[in-house]
């Protein structure tokens, strides 16, 4: 008997640019094993990716569906551009179709601040999403349905080239915490200004090096948070209403 959406169990992945972190979720986006990672290859090739992630689930338990937040532009489950992996070589891989034939179950590809906006959205108005780690990621969610996504980090900023490279792992190496931590300013007042949104949601690894006080409608959410995000690209939530069904 064909499984319903409450049943089922996904294989949710993050590749980021230092690690590959896996769980599995319920179609809530509950935990059902402890998350794990590996590191990110170096050079981070589709096949030196994909190889890695096979490593990392090969002794998971069983599961339905697979989810994956890719740090790039994504269209359609095919990779369009990955600033901050083998960037050349991912340029029009089908990763979604590649992972379905070498994993053997039913798969989709986003970018990972898009999964991760899905994963601590509340539903309510217009929630913009931002990661700060290796790149600038950014996702917009309008009553918890996602908009199209927009590689807004490239955009430049200042005297600088982007986002990226004004508040990036490279910037703060650079600059120092102090100094990233007023750049972060400037950028959140360019954004409260820009887009006027609800809600603001801090993620990435280096939220955790923010040092001053944040507004009312921000907050910071952790990658485990967001790596539920995984569960709705197969079950749509309705956080208002509450009720699920299976959309894929």
């Amino acid at each position: 008997m064909e499984k319903t959406s409450a049943d089922l169990k996904i294989l949710s992945i993050d590749i980021g640019g230092s690690n590959i972190k896996g769980t599995i979720l319920n179609s809530k986006g509950d935990l059902t094993k402890q998350y794990e990672k590996t590191p990110t290859p170096f050079p981070a090739s589709p096949e030196n990716v994909l190889n890695s992630i096979k490593l990392l689930v090969k002794d998971f338990p069983d599961y339905d569906r697979i989810s994956v937040g890719f740090p790039g532009y994504i269209k359609n489950g095919v990779v369009k551009t990955a600033p901050n992996l083998d960037s050349a070589s991912w340029v029009d891989f089908d990763f979604a179709n590649k992972l379905e034939e070498i994993l053997g179950k039913p798969a989709k590809v986003v970018n990972d601040a898009d999964m991760q906006g899905l994963g601590v959205c509340s539903g309510k108005g217009l929630e913009f999403v931002i990661t700060l780690g290796t790149g600038f990621g950014t996702a917009w969610l309008l009553n918890g349905e996602l908009l199209p996504h927009m590689e807004f980090s490239h955009q430049p900023f200042d005297k600088y080239a982007s986002y990226d490279k004004y508040i990036g792992d490279k910037a703060l190496d650079k600059e120092g915490v102090k100094k990233w931590n007023l750049r972060i300013q400037n950028v959140f007042e360019v954004l409260k200004t820009v887009f006027n949104y609800d809600f603001l949601y801090i993620g990435g690894g280096n939220s955790s090096k923010l040092n001053f006080k944040l507004d009312d409608n921000m907050k910071v959410v952790t990658n485990a948070e967001g790596i539920k995000g995984g569960a709705r690209l197969w079950v749509k939530s309705h956080v208002v209403e509450t009720n699920t069904e299976l959309i894929a």
